[in-house]
């Protein structure tokens, strides 16, 4: 048996494999990352939404960037539970997210759709998260993970109810 196995095997945070936690963290950061790009979307969209629905969806842009600020320390702290640090650059959370910065000018509408798009992309990434964690037994992952299935399901049949009046 390798140095290095012996080492992977003899690590243990919070009862996990060395293993066990790098398959938790990978999807961790992969989330972060998704967060990050779509918070920085939000913020864009808040400053920039203009016409008769600015200030319904000013408001809901800001509440919406609100909590996923929240949500980003949530999931950075997850990491560091398992003493791990989570990605920290600009350019690391470009790269890894499947989120991509909105470009140019969106009417309301197209906001709210990109929006949309990107709660299918993080709902994708949370059920990633949930299998991950399910592998090893981690129930503190796995309820974090479903706490914000739940949030982000709630945000995305209003979001979607109020793109129909539209």
């Amino acid at each position: 048996m390798t140095e290095t196995v012996k080492k992977q095997k003899s690590y243990k945070k919070l009862g996990f494999t060395y293993l066990e936690t790098a398959e938790i963290v990978v999807s961790l950061n992969q989330l972060l990352s998704n967060y990050i790009v779509h918070y920085h979307k939000l913020r864009m969209f808040h400053w920039n939404v203009e016409g008769g629905d600015f200030f319904e969806l000013h408001e809901q842009f800001e509440i919406e960037y609100n909590e996923v600020k929240l949500q980003i320390d949530i999931i950075a702290e997850r990491i560091r539970v398992f003493g791990l640090k989570p990605k920290h650059t600009l350019r690391q959370h470009i790269e890894l997210s499947k989120i991509e910065e909105a470009e140019g000018e969106r009417i309301p509408t197209a906001m709210v759709q990109e929006i949309l798009k990107d709660f299918g992309i993080l709902h994708n990434a949370l059920l990633d998260l949930i299998d991950a964690a399910l592998k090893t037994g981690d129930a503190a992952t796995e309820e974090l993970a479903t706490e914000f299935i739940r949030r982000l399901e709630k945000r995305h049949w209003m979001f979607t109810a109020w793109s129909k009046s539209s």
